[in-house]
């Protein structure tokens, strides 16, 4: 039984000996890389740059109150088409009391003279036309009828004017009705019925009413960084693309560069804007976050490979020129390179169209 086991135990230890070479040898081997073939081609390469912003209107106008009160009605509410002249809204007026009670004395004072002007006018008619006074006597008394009257009415509508902010008038255009000053798309509405307004003045801006724009002149308004400005000019096209909506692509052009930049995370950011060319049956709201692709530069019809098949070494560039196929020979050889997209890189001598070169290397998944 000993001599058995033991037999067994010397083929078991041959067999692992024998293993251990065979794996061994393997190793030893060279190993066969496989690479993708690819092929220079004829294409055209946009060199391209992307900055982030948001979408604003043009012009965005904020509607003031011209005297100081409450807000009585509001009309309009955001999202609403208004033309220049429509109500918005409404203002009561709330009075000073010192003024209020000048002008209601001076109503008093007024109709009593009046009243008093009217008597001796109807009095001296009657002598007049019985030729009792003289016309010039009869004249000096209608004139002092009719200024007493006019100063009547005079009294009225500054009480009105003091108590209500209006008189019968000038009702229809008066400064408690607040009126949009452009036509457009109300943005917004931040006061609400019962709110106190202040009136715009030279020493306060006043409460905004209303915010009011025309949405078919929308502006992309974005960022660039300094690397890259010096590369962009007024004029040059671009597109949109809206986070919003991801299926829709926007044309716009260029027009604004800042000339001064500002610091922001460490980086010099030029502001720059671009007027939107926006379709009838696209409705695009104020606010959006949004891209701009901006094609720097552009070169077509011009012979280009996958960047990822270029060698680079130190300021020379390299390819692996296809030999033999199977099994995979190569040959290396200095390109000179152009203009690059990130994907595909412009090769402007040491090949020549349909040229096969190395590409990346296979990965067997096992």
């Amino acid at each position: 039984m000993k001599k058995i086991l033991k037999i067994a135990g010397l083929l078991l230890l041959g067999l692992l000996v024998i293993w251990t070479f065979v794996f061994l040898w393997k190793k030893s081997r060279p190993q066969i890389k496989n690479y993708q073939i690819e092929q220079a081609q004829n294409a055209t390469i946009e060199k391209k740059t992307v900055a982030t912003g948001k979408v604003q209107p043009r012009n965005e106008i904020l509607i003031k109150p011209q005297m100081s009160g409450i807000i009585a009605e509001l009309y309009k509410e955001a999202g609403d088409k208004v033309n220049a002249g429509d109500i918005i809204a409404k203002i009561k007026v709330i009075p000073d009391m010192v003024t209020l009670s000048s002008a209601e004395t001076r109503l008093t004072r007024s109709k009593l003279i009046f009243d008093q002007s009217e008597t001796n006018f109807k009095r001296d008619s009657i002598l007049f036309n019985e030729d009792v006074i003289s016309k010039e006597e009869y004249e000096k008394v209608r004139l002092q009828y009719r200024n007493d009257r006019e100063e009547l009415k005079s009294a009225e509508d500054n009480l009105s004017l003091v108590r209500d902010g209006l008189t019968t008038r000038t009702a229809s255009s008066s400064n408690t009705l607040i009126r949009s000053t452009v036509s457009g798309t109300i943005l917004d509405v931040p006061i609400k019925v019962g709110n106190s307004v202040i009136q715009s003045n030279n020493f306060n801006d006043g409460t905004t009413i209303a915010s009011v724009a025309d949405m078919n002149d929308m502006l992309f308004v974005g960022n660039i960084d300094e690397t890259e400005v010096g590369k962009i000019s007024v004029g040059m096209p671009m597109k949109i693309t809206i986070g919003a909506m991801q299926d829709e692509t926007l044309t716009a052009e260029l027009e604004y560069v800042s000339p001064k930049g500002t610091e922001a995370g460490g980086a010099i950011l030029f502001e720059m804007k671009a007027a939107m060319n926006i379709p009838s049956n696209i409705f695009v709201r104020a606010g959006y976050s949004a891209n701009a692709e901006i094609i720097l530069e552009k070169r077509e019809n011009v012979l280009t490979i996958p960047e990822s098949s270029v060698e680079f070494n130190v300021d020379s560039a390299f390819v692996y020129l296809v030999t033999k196929q199977k099994p995979q020979e190569f040959e290396r050889k200095l390109v000179k390179i152009g203009l690059s997209d990130g994907i595909k890189i412009e090769v402007t001598e040491g090949l020549k169209e349909n040229d096969k070169i190395r590409g990346n290397e296979i990965v067997e998944t096992k």
